[in-house]
């Protein structure tokens, strides 16, 4: 493993509210090790890769990768808030993020007689082009808006609560999206004494964002019909959903804001907040999700409804 010289404590953050990543990025070990084989994140999706070199620079750790069936030129340095082990586990969050994504990169092709193979790599290399266009084009355009990795996990048994078990979000939610975000105001209020305008505007901004694009592209297939019912003309989606839809927000932000043409000061601030909100939604994510969904009234059984304890926001 790479090592460089150990830090002091004093060299560690202690605040309680300090991400993962820097927590990481402070150890004297690197965690993971040269040649090794990890899963790192690229826009929404993971992919297999191999560490090719370690540096430890600036109290951060990066790691150039090599994309496993990918060229060289995709070759990068990427930090540590990229990367996850190779597990089984891991291997299902991103079985479950390809399958949301449409991402079949590295699926397993069956082999067949020479002219479906042909056919079959045919379609292979326009598949991969189309990918290939796509990764080339959000990292370098894209603001990169970092999750925790809580929240991707959340998101992962999200899609699986929905789209695998057929369940829903019961509702209207308490909290709702409006809740949350008055929440975050009265922390951010009792935190600092005060609150910049420009943080009342942008979490406005992400409020309006979220009500017109949660039936665009916040939904799966099997919640539109619920968002019919729950979200009749006068009713915006803020006052009836939650955490749960709210987080999907978030990994469609990048390419809201790409398409906004926002300038680059002001697109720095917005992440920055976003970033921080994002920071609060973790430390109370188990105020504000639910730990497990509704099943739809004509399959419902008392061992499957909702279950919401509630919990002190912190």
């Amino acid at each position: 493993m790479k090592m460089v010289n150990s830090k002091t404590s004093s060299d560690v953050s202690e605040d309680s509210s300090s991400s993962q990543t820097e927590i990481e990025n402070h150890i004297s070990v690197s965690p993971y090790d040269e040649g090794e084989k990890v899963f790192a994140y690229h826009t929404s999706c993971l992919y297999e890769a191999k560490v090719k070199q370690i540096e430890y620079k600036h109290k951060r750790w990066s790691f150039f990768l090599h994309y496993l069936g990918w060229k060289k030129t995709w070759d990068e340095w990427v930090g540590i808030d990229r990367l996850m082990k190779h597990t089984e586990e891991n291997m299902r969050i991103k079985l479950a993020l390809d399958e949301k994504y449409g991402n079949d990169k590295n699926a397993r092709k069956p082999r067949g007689s020479s002219k479906s193979s042909n056919v079959a790599r045919s379609r292979k290399r326009k598949n991969d082009s189309l990918v290939k266009e796509k990764l080339a084009v959000l990292p370098d355009k894209l603001v990169n808006i970092q999750i925790p990795l809580t929240l991707k996990k959340q998101l992962v048994d999200d899609f699986e609560f929905i789209t695998h078990l057929g369940k829903l979000v019961k509702l209207p939610r308490t909290p709702n999206v409006n809740d949350i975000f008055k929440t975050y105001f009265d922390y951010r209020l009792k935190k600092s004494g005060s609150i910049a305008d420009s943080v009342e505007e942008i979490m406005k901004g992400l409020s309006c964002y979220f009500d017109k694009a949660l039936p665009v592209m916040l939904l799966y297939n099997n919640e539109r019909q619920q968002y019919q019912e729950a979200c009749p003309n006068d009713i915006v989606p803020s006052a009836i959903y939650g955490a749960e839809h709210l987080l999907r927000l978030f990994v469609k932000l990048p390419e809201l804001l790409f398409h906004a043409n926002i300038e680059g000061d002001t697109l720095i601030e917005l992440q920055a907040q976003v970033l921080d909100f994002l920071r609060f939604l973790r430390k109370n994510q188990r105020a504000f999700f639910l730990s497990s969904y509704h099943v739809q009234e004509d399959v419902e059984n008392s061992s499957d409804k909702q279950v919401c304890i509630p919990h002190n926001i912190t």
